[in-house]
């Protein structure tokens, strides 16, 4: 008997250190991961308090401990202060988000609970118009905010960047809605519910993976979009982030100051950071449910 056991206590020693090495490795390679990362963002933050001499020189030890606020003084001080800019930017993101969220919401559950004749041709449209760089109809978009005089303002700015996201979100939305069994709505139908009720009651806990895809993907594609920016808004004091950041780095006679340059970079990347770790597991779940169900 203690041959047959020995054999066994062996077989299990090996499974144990196989485990252990594994786990090992699977540190290891998160921390090797995390500091491909982690490690440009560290840098970028460290160049935001280096003064400009320092960031064009080679690094060195001494750069290190020369940190200097002259550049968020900069940025943010005066009368041309970052925090204007970072105002539009919020104004329109969070705006064209929320817009984004309640429209391809309803849409959505338009697509996956009524039948109506071209349903399907409407919703092939919206997802080949995916496919359509906004570029190619920049001219056009902008001919017609023009004519209703929405150009350089906020408002149209919010509607142009609405008008890029909603193909994606109708997408995301209508594959969360359609994931949702039928039966729990027809329950509380037959409790009496109407439709508002059942979406507003019972379906919308069960999408909110979804409605955080969508409020992510929107707010991050507007609060980046340079071009949009560049060709709707021409006042100086609506222009966005992405906008003002591109005047920094153009500078005055070709001379570009990196400091306040690392500083407003690092200004624009806190919002979207602190979106994506507030949305994590929500965003995961929805984006996985958008990509699998059809």
């Amino acid at each position: 008997m203690s041959a047959a056991v020995e054999p066994a206590a062996a077989r299990g020693g090996r499974n144990s250190v196989s485990l252990t090495t594994g786990r090992i490795g699977y540190w290891v390679a998160s921390v090797l991961i995390l500091v491909v990362f982690v490690a440009p963002l560290l840098w970028a933050l460290l160049r935001a308090f280096q003064p400009t001499a320092a960031i064009t020189q080679r690094p060195s030890g001494a750069a290190v401990t020369g940190l200097t606020w002259s550049n968020v003084k900069a940025v943010f001080g005066g009368s041309d202060s970052l925090w204007r800019y970072v105002g539009n930017s919020l104004l329109v993101a969070g705006g064209t988000a929320l817009l984004v969220a309640v429209l391809t919401t309803l849409a959505g559950y338009g697509f996956a609970r009524f039948r109506f004749r071209g349903a399907g041709l409407v919703f092939g449209l919206i997802l080949v118009s995916m496919m359509v760089p906004f570029q190619a109809i920049l001219t056009p978009l902008f001919l017609e905010l023009n004519a209703l005089h929405l150009t350089d303002s906020r408002l149209g700015l919010i509607l142009f960047s609405t008008t890029m996201q909603i193909p994606f979100g109708v997408f995301v939305m209508r594959n969360s809605f359609a994931a949702v069994p039928r039966e729990m709505e027809e329950s509380a139908r037959v409790d009496g519910a109407n439709t508002a009720q059942v979406l507003l009651r019972v379906l919308r806990p069960l999408v909110t993976p979804g409605v955080a895809t969508v409020l992510l993907f929107a707010f991050l594609a507007t609060w980046t979009d340079f071009l949009g920016a560049l060709t709707f808004i021409t006042r100086s004091d609506l222009v966005t982030l992405p906008v003002q950041l591109s005047n920094l780095q153009q500078g005055v006679h070709g001379q570009v100051d990196f400091g306040q340059l690392s500083t407003g970079a690092i200004v624009s990347a806190i919002p979207c950071v602190l979106l994506y770790v507030c949305l994590q597991r929500t965003y995961v779940r929805g984006l996985t449910e958008g990509a699998l169900k059809a």
